[in-house]
C-alpha cells in the first residue's frame, strides 16, 4: 500500500507557479489594492477588468491629451445580461459561447457567474438569459444558490419591464430533470417577467437543446436590442478563458500515458479504490489543485455483449446516425451510454415492450419509484425485465449519448510536474442476479501502466485555494472527496503557505481504509498538515495527533459532521480567523456537512437557524465556503 518513491529531481516547489513579467510600476498601496480585488473574481471578472483597463490605459496614450475616464457599463444602456449557474463547467461553456455570438453580433452583452450577480439591479434588466444546470436531488449548482433563494424570497422585485429565457442543464437519469430551471423560469414569471420562450432543457447530450436554444436566444436579443450603434465600446469583448488556450479539449482529449495504476484500499476492504498516475508531458495542459480531469471512457466488453444478447442482435451490423456509420457494437462500446437510464429512454422502451407497470414508474406522481429504477438498473436489466423488441437503428438513436467522468484530481502540479493524479473508487456491486460495475471506473482500473487515456481538464475556479497563503485551510472530504485536499497540501507545501491546514477524512474502516495513511502522517510530522480528524464509521476511531497515534476512540458509528460538531468552537474560531472551508464528496455528505456547520455557527455565534445560514451564506459569497460535491 506505500506509493513509490519519487525521484527528487521531479519535485520543484516553485517549477509550476507563474512568475511576473516585469515589476508592476504600481505603488505597494495599489499593488495590494489590486491583489485584493483580483483574489474575488472568476475568470469572467478577470477578462471584463482587463477589456477595461485596456480600453481606458488606450484613451490615455496621447500625450498632452486630457484623461477621461471611460464610464463603467450603464444600466440604462440597451444590453443583454447573462448569467449562468455552472457545477462542472457545462453551463459556463454554454453561456460564454452565447455571450461570443452576442458580441459578434455587435450587441451590448455582459457576462456574470450567478454569484457574482448584483441582485439590487435585476428590476433595472430589459433583457436577461439564464443559463443553470440542476444537481443532486434537484439543487442548483453552489454558485446559483444565494440567487435562487433571492428570486424565491420577499425581497426579490416585480420585474414587468423584463424580457428573459432560461436554459437548463440536467441528466433525465435523475427524477428532478432540470427542476433548478424550471423553478428560476417559473419565478421570472411570477415577477412579471415577460418569457421570450419555453424554458430549453438540456440533457446529457447538451448541444442537441443547447444549439437551437443559443440560436433562437441570439435572434430574439436582435430583436430586442435592435444594435445600430456600435454597443461594443461599452461593453469589452471577451477573449477565451486561459484554461481553453490548450490545444486539448473536451472535444479533442489527450491520450494520457497510464504511469501508475494502484490500489490504495485493502484486499478484505469493501470498496477497491486506486491511485491512478498519468503523464501529460507534451499535452501542453495546466492544472490548479481543485480542478477536474475529464475522461472519456469505453463501456465494459461484458456490458456490450449483454446487451447485445438480451437483444439479440448482431454486432457486426453497421448502424448510420447523422453522418457517422459504425457497427453496433462500436456505437455500445464507446458511443452509447449503457449504465445510466434516463427517463425518455425508459418511455422509449415502456412502449416497445408494451409494459403497463414500467408506464406506471413513468407517472408524475411517481417519484420515488422511478428514482428508485434510475439508481438501480442498466439498460441490459430493464431489456430482461420488460423485453422490447429494439431495432438497431432505433436502439443507437434512443440511447444517450456517452459523456465524459470528471474526477477531482489528486496531485498539485507544482509537486509532480506534467502529470495528473487520481483516486478512484472502482465501482462493483450485485444486482438482479449479476454482477456490475461502473463504466469509466471499470475502465481506468483496467488499464495497466503503459495504456493511454483519453483526458482534458475542467476548470474548477469555484474550488481554488486562497490566494492570501497566509489563510487557514479547512478540508473536509470522506471517501474518494479526499483527492483534491492531497492537491491542496501538495501545493502549500510547495510554495511555502505559512496558513494552517486542517482535514476531516473518514471511511468506514481505519484498516482497510484509510486512503493515503503514510502520506498525511509524514504531511504531519512535517509541518505542511496541522490537525487531521478521522472519522471511521465502523470503528470509531477519532483524532489522530502529529505523530499519527489515534487520541480518541468513540463506540458509535463516526462521521465527519459529528467530529465538526466535536469541534465546533476550534472550527468556529479558524472560521472567524479567516480561515476558507471547502467541501468534498457526495451530495448526501455535503448536505450533512453542511447542517453541522450551520449547527456551529448557530450555537458559537447565539444565532437562530437563520441567521447562521445568513453567516455561511456569506462565507459563500466571499468565496471562502467551497463545495465539490457530486
Amino acid at each position: 500500500r506505500r506509493m513509490r518513491p519519487r525521484p527528487p529531481d521531479r519535485v520543484g516547489p516553485v517549477s509550476a507557479q507563474l512568475q511576473p513579467l516585469s515589476i508592476p510600476p504600481l505603488s505597494d498601496e495599489h499593488s495590494a489594492l489590486l491583489a485584493r480585488l483580483v483574489q474575488t473574481l472568476d475568470s469572467g471578472g478577470l477578462w471584463w477588468l482587463s477589456g477595461y483597463t485596456a480600453a481606458l490605459a488606450q484613451s490615455r496614450v496621447q500625450p498632452g491629451a486630457v484623461s477621461k475616464p471611460i464610464p463603467l457599463p450603464s444600466l440604462d444602456a440597451a444590453r443583454l445580461t447573462i448569467v449562468y449557474g455552472s457545477q462542472t463547467g457545462n453551463a459556463r461553456r454554454v453561456a460564454e459561447q452565447l455571450a461570443r455570438e452576442a458580441e459578434a453580433a455587435g450587441l451590448g452583452v455582459r457576462l456574470l457567474r450567478a454569484h457574482a450577480y448584483p441582485t439590487r439591479e435585476l428590476a433595472s434588466e430589459r433583457l436577461l438569459y439564464v443559463v443553470i444546470s440542476t444537481q443532486g436531488e434537484g439543487d442548483p449548482p453552489d454558485d446559483a444558490r444565494a440567487l435562487v433563494e433571492f428570486l424565491g424570497g420577499k425581497r426579490a422585485p416585480k420585474l414587468p419591464e423584463l424580457k428573459y429565457a432560461v436554459l437548463g442543464l440536467g441528466d433525465s437519469s435523475y427524477p428532478l430533470f432540470n427542476a433548478s430551471a424550471r423553478q428560476v423560469d417559473a419565478r421570472l414569471a411570477e415577477l412579471g417577467g415577460t418569457r421570450l420562450f419555453a424554458v430549453g432543457e438540456a440533457d446529457v447530450d447538451v448541444d442537441a437543446v443547447a444549439t437551437p436554444w443559443r440560436t433562437q436566444a441570439l435572434q430574439q436579443a436582435r430583436e430586442a436590442l435592435k444594435p445600430s450603434t456600435p454597443l461594443a465600446t461599452v461593453t469589452p469583448l471577451r477573449p477565451h478563458p486561459v484554461h481553453e488556450a490548450s490545444a486539448h479539449s473536451r472535444e479533442r482529449p489527450f491520450a494520457a500515458e497510464l504511469l501508475l495504476n494502484q490500489r490504495i484500499s485493502a484486499r478484505d476492504s469493501g470498496k477497491d479504490v486506486r491511485h491512478l498516475e498519468l503523464s501529460l508531458a507534451g499535452s501542453g495542459l495546466s492544472y490548479a489543485p481543485g480542478d477536474a480531469l475529464g475522461v472519456w471512457h469505453r463501456n465494459p466488453t461484458g456490458l456490450v455483449d449483454e446487451v447485445l444478447e438480451a437483444l439479440e442482435l448482431d454486432g457486426e451490423l453497421p448502424v448510420t446516425q447523422g453522418s457517422d456509420t459504425w457497427p453496433l457494437r462500436e456505437w455500445l462500446a464507446s458511443r452509447r451510454e449503457l449504465t445510466k437510464l434516463s427517463r425518455p429512454l425508459l418511455a422509449a422502451h415502456a412502449a416497445l415492450a408494451e409494459a403497463a407497470d414500467l408506464n406506471r414508474a413513468l407517472a408524475p406522481n411517481e417519484q420515488a419509484e422511478l428514482a428508485a429504477l434510475l439508481s438501480t438498473h442498466q439498460f441490459a436489466d430493464v431489456q430482461r425485465r420488460w423485453p422490447a423488441p429494439w431495432g438497431a437503428a432505433e436502439l443507437v438513436a434512443a440511447l444517450r449519448p456517452v459523456t465524459p467522468r470528471l474526477y477531482s484530481i489528486a496531485s498539485s502540479q507544482s509537486a509532480v510536474g506534467e502529470e495528473a493524479h487520481l483516486t478512484l473508487d472502482v465501482l462493483r456491486y450485485e444486482a438482479h442476479g449479476r454482477a456490475h460495475a461502473g463504466a469509466a471506473s471499470g475502465h481506468l482500473a483496467q488499464l495497466a501502466e503503459g495504456d493511454f487515456a483519453s483526458i482534458y481538464i475542467e476548470a474548477n475556479e469555484r474550488f481554488r485555494l486562497p490566494g492570501d497563503a497566509s489563510r487557514d485551510v479547512i478540508m473536509i472530504g470522506p471517501g474518494t472527496g479526499i483527492a483534491p485536499f492531497r492537491g491542496f497540501v501538495q501545493e502549500r507545501a510547495a510554495i511555502g503557505a505559512s496558513g494552517r491546514n486542517w482535514l476531516f477524512f473518514g471511511n468506514p474502516h481505519f484498516r482497510r481504509d484509510f486512503l493515503y495513511q503514510t502520506e498525511w502522517q509524514a504531511a504531519l510530522a512535517a509541518g505542511s498538515l496541522h490537525r487531521l480528524d478521522l472519522a471511521f464509521s465502523r470503528d470509531g476511531l477519532g483524532v489522530v495527533d502529529a505523530a499519527g497515534r489515534i487520541e480518541a476512540a468513540t463506540p458509535r458509528k463516526t462521521y465527519v459532521q459529528h467530529r465538526l460538531g466535536e469541534r465546533a468552537r476550534e472550527v468556529y474560531a479558524w472560521l472567524e480567523g479567516g480561515a476558507h472551508l471547502y467541501v468534498c464528496g457526495a451530495i448526501r455528505m455535503g448536505k450533512d456537512v453542511h447542517a453541522a456547520l450551520r449547527d456551529i455557527v448557530s450555537s458559537e455565534r447565539g444565532v437562530d437557524a437563520e441567521a447562521a445560514e445568513a453567516y455561511l451564506s456569506g462565507l459563500q459569497s466571499a468565496g471562502r465556503y467551497a463545495r465539490d460535491v457530486y
